[in-house]
């Protein structure tokens, strides 16, 4: 009996984009139902009319095209039963794609997959939930379409609401539930209807960080267990500590594959990780802003490459450039950086240093940089925020952007990974720690600790 769980042969998907649009064709309207009902009759009398171009179906044309995307494309790899797979990439890699493909949500346009077993799938909060069934009742559906009997469902029930915290509201229209209820009892579903391979997407982000280490827990129990895992994350921590393999894509086709840490390093390190920068352009600066005129700000990581994505135990090189069209005299140019819920961590502004506030009381016309560096060991990870701020303290503002762009931070070898849990708060320093055992204490140390 053959090993392999999933198997996928050349996959490619492609979408037309707009409804028509592209490739000289005018936008369509929606049409009206007296339209559309005499666009059918008379249908039979167009057909064979001249100088019609018939409707485009099946696959794309082989020679680019405006109108359509590749959103996967030549994409062949093997899963064994058992393993559990990450699979990583930017936005728009194709991620999201490939899950939908191997969970029969959408098919492919071209190649094949073949999945031996029961998928049990979380693409987005609530998928294959019926709004107006109840909690009890969307349990019962999404048995009845993995295959299982009513009596296996009966006992799982209770620890799958158990898990979810929604005991309250299970027999409540899940069309009432707020997405982190969904979120709570779809995962809950997911895992423990007892599907032979599971396909978890990017959702834990919903929920919050208590339920989110539940969720990380019970993915860790079912790969011990011997299930197939798929997962989706852009949080390489996560990545690290539950799979085995990770599968790197970029613009929709495998970049590369390998053990996880390997794979990891190999994203970080090659600029798929990379959107860091922001470029303003005269519309997006105010007229009130001058003289001063932002250019672009960027993230950098210790190898001087743009990024959006570091680790904590590195530095981190935030730079803003701009114009100044005249002296300003005061100018400070700094960064706020706030968490992805728009907490504050800190401020930090270019003339903060008194040497430096001393040395330009007055910012000359002409191009500039200002450059800081964020030091290993302090952030934990998570999503921030960066914006700048450029102004003549109590006097003037001249510009200000509070999200000019955002950043990735992963705690992979952080003070405390060895620990698959996440970390509370915005910083995570390495602390110096001592541990003094009662062996190692003097007798004059033990008198004053109060010892005997």
């Amino acid at each position: 009996m053959s090993d392999i769980a999933i198997r996928v042969e050349d996959l490619g998907k492609w979408y037309r984009l707009g409804a028509g649009v592209g490739a000289g064709r005018p936008r369509q309207d929606y049409r009206t139902l007296r339209e559309v009902l005499a666009s059918t009759i008379s249908a039979p009398f167009r057909r064979n009319s001249p100088g019609k171009e018939p409707a485009r179906l099946g696959p794309p044309p082989s020679q680019p095209d405006d109108e359509f995307i590749w959103a996967l494309r030549n994409v062949s790899f093997t899963v064994s039963k058992g393993q559990v797979i990450g699979v990583i990439g930017r936005n728009g890699a194709g991620k999201s794609t490939l899950l939908k493909i191997l969970s029969r949500v959408t098919e492919p346009t071209e190649g094949y997959a073949e999945v031996h077993g029961r998928v049990g799938s979380l693409l987005e909060v609530g998928t294959g939930f019926h709004p107006e069934l109840t909690g009890r009742e969307n349990i019962y559906l999404n048995g009845a379409i993995l295959g299982m009997k009513r009596l296996e469902i009966d006992g799982k029930f209770d620890e799958i609401v158990d898990f979810s915290g929604v005991d309250k509201f299970i027999d409540t229209p899940v069309k009432r539930y707020s997405s982190g209820m969904y979120l709570r009892l779809a995962f809950a579903v997911a895992a423990h209807l007892e599907p032979e391979i599971l396909v978890v997407d990017e959702v834990l982000a919903v929920g919050d960080a208590e339920f989110q280490r539940k969720c990380l827990g019970k993915m860790s129990d079912v790969a011990q267990e011997g299930r197939t895992v798929l997962f989706v994350s852009h949080n390489m921590s996560a990545i690290l500590h539950l799979t085995e393999e990770t599968i790197v894509l970029d613009k929709g086709h495998v970049a590369h594959r390998s053990a996880t840490p390997e794979a990891v390093d190999y994203y970080m390190s090659s600029g798929l990780a990379q959107v860091g920068e922001r470029i303003w352009s005269m519309d997006d600066v105010p007229p009130d802003a001058a003289p001063f005129r932002p250019l672009s700000m960027r993230l950098k990581n210790r190898l001087g490459r743009v990024v959006d994505a570091v680790r904590s135990t590195e530095p981190l090189t935030l730079e803003v450039e701009y114009v100044l069209d005249a002296p300003i005299t005061g100018l400070r140019v700094g960064f706020y950086l706030t968490t992805a819920r728009g907490e504050y961590v800190w401020a930090s502004f270019d003339t903060d240093n008194q040497a430096q506030f001393e040395a330009y009381p007055v910012r000359q016309a002409g191009r500039t940089i200002s450059r800081c560096t964020i030091p290993p060991d302090i952030l934990n990870e998570g999503r921030y925020f960066l914006g700048v701020n450029a102004s003549a303290y109590r006097v003037r503002r001249y510009f200000q952007d509070e999200q000019a762009l955002s950043f990735t931070v992963d705690a992979t070898d952080a003070p405390g990974s060895q620990w698959p849990e996440l970390r509370m708060g915005p910083v995570r320093p390495r602390l110096a720690w001592e541990i003094e055992t009662e062996s190692q204490l003097t007798p004059a140390l033990l008198v004053e600790k109060g010892g005997s």
